[in-house]
């Protein structure tokens, strides 16, 4: 290296000695060195240098920070530390019994650190000889994405420790409330809490975009090659924040006595709290209470041993460590008044009361409507319209009124149910605890049953909007859903405003296009009450593989035939008994198949495609580019043997998320559950059909 280059390179150690200082100040500790303008400066000059240099850009250059424009794929790579989930308690009372259990099974007295539980996205920081080299995430705790390059850009991340150490830290990326909701309003699809956005931004393709986020990061464990360097956790935590990382600032350390708490959280020079055993409840309902408040979304608080030698002796589970355990909080609550209380009538004539209530955030999204069930529920809660409410978001995803806290000025009684259909005025009948208009002509029905017919995850006829059907309906041309094959749909409508050659012409294409819809859609699509993709599939695979089979069954009212499914119960049995057999079902479907729709079964897949996806349970959540509807995903999905549900269980094995995921994915994460993105999911298609050819090619190829 000539002179001038050895100046360069000592100017660009200087420059970014002097720039990773600043950031630590600014991101880490908030307290900022110097004006914006200022570090612009210096920041602008290290670029230049790098620019002009390439070889004096070092894998922990604060220029890394602003992220690239190339794209990159997220790779799956094996975790080389536990990444397990924590098992849950959901009252102070359980988590006071927990910590005395814990006592007792190791005969000695213990130390806990309680710890708030971060609404974010989990991350574990891969360190080899001080130098970040891989940020993995969590996925299904033994395999994640790597995500380096995006994480790379959220500054409070030291690129580079101050020793040369190799160490694995955990974390969770989170995204504070007031930036999401500002992020939020220039989103064309807004995301519903900062998790989301949070988790959607880590797995975009180009970290320049990440790098526009104000990501942030809390570390809470750290896993050296030799961790008996260590006695306690309190002790990893005052390591990794000697490294420069950022802490919650809100830990909690209980001990026997207060006193004790105190002694060591100083000794080690960490902020927090020190407890009693007798301090914890008062603890817990603090944080409780003051949830709201936090800058950041939190969903609970974690307590873990102390003691490292204990954790050792304890364990883990397949699930979660014996050491420690995760305190959920109650689903989020807020206030608001109820504006009106609106009547629906859905497809089936079943009539459901909605509250319209002043918006509110609940848990990150916005409340503006509210399911109240039926009669009995809103008798139960004596709600009125203009009542003061606490409202919830139970399993942190469907709004619901909890409780009247107010009632209205007004002089408003307890809101009623109409005696008659809003719709078409017939007469309304109980039947159980809901009610029903009895008139399968009402205009209401009719238009439900048509909306959902042509939806998505139904026939799919795209081109059918709601706005169309309505016109259609008005001229009098709709009255049911096979009027839809027999439509001459130029002459109706090359009049009507808004209605070109070339609208038209995608109407007619569509729908000619659902004609070859499989036939447990049109079983899907018919509108039976409680019989969806599921049942549909379920009734297909026992064996019934046309329309002529099902209704057979219904004529013989064989109900054991169909409770035979497991799965399959009395109560779905005899819904679709009495739905194949009402009289305008039967003219339905004899009409349907008439025109063409597909009213049994195709051959099976091959025998390849139907296993590379065998017992696996996939979820599907988001919209993609491929996959628009996300039913073609789901076709994919069951046409290799797995199976499909529209909810996140204990039972999912996969969760295919596209962009604006939203609960399900952060439900998926909790549960441990396997994350695949669209690029991930096109490249399981795409070696599954390359294992085909190839195994083809060999005249070997069999699973």
């Amino acid at each position: 290296m000539n002179t001038h280059e050895e100046t360069v390179r000592l100017e660009v150690q200087a420059l970014s000695d002097t720039l990773r200082a600043y950031q630590k100040a600014y991101y880490v500790e908030n307290r900022p060195l110097v004006k914006d303008v200022e570090y612009d400066r210096l920041f602008d000059r290290l670029q230049s240098l790098e620019e002009a240099y390439p070889s004096l850009r070092f894998p922990d250059s604060p220029t890394l920070r602003v992220g690239s424009d190339l794209t990159s794929e997220f790779p799956e790579v094996e975790h080389t530390i536990p990444v397990l989930s924590l098992d849950k308690a959901y009252s102070s009372e359980a988590l006071s019994s927990w910590m005395a259990r814990t006592e007792a099974k190791c005969g000695q007295d213990l130390s806990f650190v309680v710890e708030e539980k971060i609404d974010g996205v989990s991350i574990v920081l891969y360190y080899e000889k001080g130098l970040l080299v891989r940020a993995v995430t969590r996925g299904n705790g033994a395999v994640g994405n790597d995500v380096t390059a995006n994480i790379r850009t959220i500054a409070s991340i030291p690129l580079r420790l101050p020793e040369e150490v190799t160490v694995a830290v955990r974390g969770e990326v989170f995204l504070p409330k007031a930036e999401f909701l500002e992020l939020n309003k220039g989103m064309e699809v807004p995301y519903a809490n900062p998790r989301n956005l949070a988790a959607g931004t880590i797995r975009r393709i180009k970290s320049s975009e990440v790098a526009k986020v104000p990501l942030r990061i809390f570390v809470y464990e750290g896993f050296w090659q030799d961790q008996s360097l260590f006695a306690d956790h309190l002790a990893i935590l005052a390591e990794l924040a000697s490294y420069g990382f950022s802490l919650n600032p809100t830990i909690a350390l209980v001990c026997k006595e207060k006193e004790e708490a105190e002694a060591r959280l100083e000794k080690v020079s960490l902020q927090g709290s020190a407890l009693s055993f007798a301090d914890v409840d008062d603890y817990v309902r603090m944080h409780t209470a003051e949830r709201a408040s936090l800058a950041y979304e939190i969903d609970g608080l974690v307590i873990k041993v102390d003691e490292l030698s204990v954790r050792e002796s304890l364990g883990y589970t397949e699930h979660h460590p014996r050491w420690a355990l995760a305190y959920k909080f109650e689903s989020p609550q807020a206030l608001t008044v109820v504006e009106n209380i609106e009547v629906q009538v859905g497809r089936t004539g079943r009539i459901t009361p909605v509250a319209r209530v002043v918006p509110v955030l609940v848990g990150g999204s916005t409340v503006s409507n509210i399911t109240l069930h039926n009669q009995t529920y809103i008798d139960m809660l004596e709600l009125a319209i203009g009542d003061s409410v606490e409202i919830s978001k139970r399993g942190d995803v469907i709004p619901a009124v909890e409780r009247v806290i107010e009632k209205n000025e007004m002089g408003n009684g307890v809101w009623h149910l109409p005696d008659v259909c809003p719709s078409c005025s017939s007469a309304l009948v109980a039947r159980g605890g809901h009610t029903f208009c009895p008139n399968v002509s009402c205009p209401d029905q009719i238009r439900s049953r048509l909306e959902f017919f042509v939806g998505k995850a139904q026939m799919d006829i795209d081109a059918l909007g709601p706005e169309t059907i309505g016109v259609l309906i008005g001229l009098g041309l709709l009255k049911d859903v096979d009027d839809l094959y027999t439509i001459d749909y130029e002459k109706a409508l090359c009049d009507q405003v808004g209605f070109g050659e070339k609208k038209i012409a995608a109407i007619k294409m569509g729908v000619e296009k659902s004609k070859a819809q499989p036939f447990r859609r049109v079983i899907t699509s018919l509108g039976i009450a409680e019989i969806g993709k599921k049942a549909a599939d379920l009734l297909v695979s026992s064996g019934i593989q046309s329309m002529e089979e099902l209704l057979a069954i219904a004529d013989r009212d064989d109900v054991e035939r169909l409770t035979s499914i497991k799965q399959i119960g009395p109560k779905i049995a005899r819904l679709l008994i009495d739905g194949l057999n009402d009289p305008a079902m039967r003219r339905r479907i004899a009409a349907l198949c008439e025109a063409g729709l597909q009213c049994e079964e195709k051959e099976p897949p091959s025998k390849a495609e139907e296993q590379s996806f065998a017992g696996q349970v996939w979820c599907v959540t988001g919209s993609f580019e491929q996959f628009n509807p996300r039913t073609l995903a789901l076709d994919e999905i069951e046409r290799r043997g797995g199976r499909t549900t529209s909810s996140v269980t204990g039972k999912t094995t996969h969760l295919l998320a596209g962009s604006g995921a939203g609960s399900k994915l952060a439900q998926a994460t909790k549960l441990g559950v396997e994350i695949v993105d669209e690029q991930r999911f096109l490249s399981m298609l795409k070696e599954e059909k390359t294992a085909q050819k190839s195994g083809q090619m060999q005249g070997e190829f069999s699973f």
